[in-house]
């Protein structure tokens, strides 16, 4: 593995005494990412130098985080030292994405204009609190705005120039 890591998610605990670990996924492809025989890597949040290289041996979903059990990692103090690191993915272990998808990473620093040709600002963050993304855009002078990622308001999409064309529908921006 070499290249750009991304984020996947993080160790959040440890389960049981067997080497399982909890963990949070900050991934739209969990079932992908931790899935048996998933390469990954665990990197320290604290310093973000320290790198191990893992690959999953079973995982579950339970409450939210998914239960996930590294080949290698037998008993609970072989996994205890790695609590709080990021999970990563490399880009070779990326797959594709479907027309009309895109990573955050991608989708984070867009330059907003609006059909009108207003520049709004800049895609700040990706909210995911339920039946679609939200997306963050970080004005200049007044409140963030919160796009909702529907066909109504995200007209169209350029990853290569970081722009995004939007509609504002009323009411979104106070």
């Amino acid at each position: 593995m070499s290249g750009k890591l991304y984020n996947v998610g993080k160790v959040v605990n440890t389960h049981g005494i067997r080497g399982e670990v909890k963990v949070v996924p900050q991934t739209d492809f969990p079932e992908e990412r931790f899935g048996i025989g998933s390469k990954l890597v665990l990197t320290d949040a604290q310093n973000g130098t320290s790198e191990l290289r893992v690959q999953v041996e079973s995982a579950r979903l339970h409450k939210n985080v998914y239960i996930v059990k590294f080949k290698g990692y037998d008993n609970i103090n072989d996994i205890l030292p790695y609590k709080g690191w990021m999970i990563k993915v490399s880009d070779e272990e990326r797959k594709p994405l479907d027309e009309g998808e895109y990573y955050y990473h991608q989708i984070v620093g867009c330059r907003v204009i609006t059909d009108e040709g207003e520049e709004l600002g800049t895609i700040g963050e990706i909210l995911a609190p339920g039946a679609n993304h939200v997306w963050v855009v970080e004005r200049p002078k007044g409140k963030p705005v919160l796009l909702p990622v529907i066909d109504d308001v995200i007209l169209n999409v350029d990853v290569e120039a970081k722009q995004v064309r939007v509609h504002i529908m009323e009411g979104l921006i106070d």
